[in-house]
């Protein structure tokens, strides 16, 4: 029987929860997500679910949050001055930006807090120190 190996492209359908169960994505009303086992692509603990797993196989998987978006970090909480926001923007706690390093990189944050003087942006993953849990179903081995 053949099973997923590093380099092996695959195709897999997913359901990713959080520990009250509440479910947070899925893929199972489109296409399968595909994605080259040990190329990055995803979190690493789905990675190492997928790894080993023939067609047609199913399991569930817990993966912690080291392996998944990493710990909540308080220092990629920042708070900014109004007068350094675009003048036409009008922020809202929940709205997503994009800030522009130097360097070029893009960084997606979000609005935690919105005061008078100032506004909160967090550049955590949104689910950042949550374990995960995967049901997760190979589909093909490309």
């Amino acid at each position: 029987m053949v099973q997923a190996k590093p380099g092996d492209t695959v195709k897999i359908h997913y359901t990713g929860k959080l520990e009250d169960g509440t479910v947070f994505d899925s893929s199972m009303n489109r296409e399968p997500l595909e994605f080259t086992l040990n190329a990055g692509q995803v979190i690493p603990g789905f990675e190492k679910a997928v790894l080993g797993m023939s067609p047609g196989q199913s399991k569930t998987e817990k993966i912690p949050m080291d392996q998944a978006y990493g710990p909540y970090r308080d220092e990629m909480v920042i708070e900014v001055s109004r007068q350094v926001m675009p003048a036409d923007l009008q922020p809202e706690v929940g709205q997503q930006l994009q800030l522009q390093q130097p360097t070029g990189q893009v960084i997606p944050v979000v609005i935690t807090d919105v005061t008078d003087a100032t506004v909160t942006l967090d550049a955590n993953h949104p689910l950042a120190g949550e374990d995960l849990t995967f049901d997760i179903q190979l589909v093909e081995i490309g």
